[in-house]
């Protein structure tokens, strides 16, 4: 396959979020509700939550494929040579929000983009990704992750994790704050380089790849005991979460933006949350170590990458 084929992507894509949901499901023991929707301009999707499970307090997993004859303003700002296209966006995106609060929150997305107008080649691109946010940080965990990441791109380049991970740590930057959201990743967009099939190979990598970083993670934190003090810290950090995704995504904004359902695009905020004005860590506290261990930007991989 040497150029875009929207139902081989879609397949692709739907598959994805089944295997994803079967997996969560599994190792939390509950079951993913689903909804179908549609909208009026074209197009909708399948979103998936399971809610207070054992292991998760929420978890979603969206599937959607909109599309529309004109892009809206918002989307072509930036890309004025898309303005007027008509276009087709699919992807599949998460967000896992788990009770505990030493077992980190967890996001990814994989997603193409296509625009095109008669008598013009069209214009697309992929991109995705997938980020780790913790509340207590463990050295451990936090090179298993970006290990993951880097190996799963060494196959399409050896700079190719360097450039997406230092991408990840921008883009998931709370400017209003001065503060990284979390640990990192992946992040890429408007990949189409350098050529369909390498792009497409490459993006699903990155969607496969998601549950074994994630998952034994998750194996390893969800048994540790904890209380109010952790509890408390974890909604408060979670306020975080709803800052960045409300102000700064890009992702959320062009969903609203373009008539998406706006419960599937929200799920991504959790369902509990706190803010308290002007929060210190107590010094040398297990919370004052996120600050200062693990929220500045690092190379996870500097002491034993292979």
């Amino acid at each position: 396959m040497t150029s875009p084929d929207i139902g081989h992507i879609k397949g692709f894509l739907l598959d994805l979020q089944d295997r994803i949901c079967h997996a969560l499901a599994a190792e939390d023991g509950g079951a993913f509700r689903e909804d179908l929707w549609t909208r009026d301009e074209g197009g909708g999707g399948r979103t998936r939550v399971l809610r207070q499970g054992r292991v998760y307090e929420q978890a979603g997993v969206n599937f959607s494929h909109v599309e529309g004859a004109r892009l809206p303003a918002s989307a072509s700002a930036h890309r004025p040579e898309l303005a007027g296209r008509s276009f087709q966006a699919l992807g599949v995106s998460l967000v896992v929000h788990p009770h505990n609060p030493y077992v980190p929150t967890s996001h990814a997305n994989v997603r193409f983009f296509i625009a095109e107008k008669p008598g013009a080649d069209p214009v697309w691109w992929f991109g995705g990704g997938f980020d780790l946010t913790p509340f207590y940080g463990f050295q451990e965990d936090a090179v298993h992750w970006h290990q993951t990441a880097h190996d799963l791109c060494r196959p399409f380049g050896d700079n190719v994790y360097s450039r997406y991970k230092s991408w990840c740590d921008d883009y998931f930057f709370l400017k209003h704050r001065n503060e990284a959201r979390g640990i990192g990743g992946l992040f890429f967009d408007d990949l189409n380089t350098p050529d369909f099939e390498r792009a497409y190979a490459f993006t699903r990598a990155v969607g496969e790849g998601y549950l074994d970083a994630y998952l034994p993670i998750v194996r390893r934190r969800k048994v540790l005991p904890w209380g109010e003090r952790e509890r408390q810290f974890q909604l408060y950090r979670r306020g975080r979460y709803v800052e960045f995704n409300l102000v700064w995504d890009r992702g959320t904004q062009f969903g609203l933006h373009s008539g998406g359902r706006t419960e599937s695009i929200l799920m991504s905020l959790p369902p509990q949350v706190r803010w308290e004005y002007d929060y210190q860590p107590q010094p040398d506290s297990p919370e004052a170590a996120l600050y200062r261990d693990f929220l500045p930007v690092r190379d996870w991989l500097s002491q034993g990458e292979r």
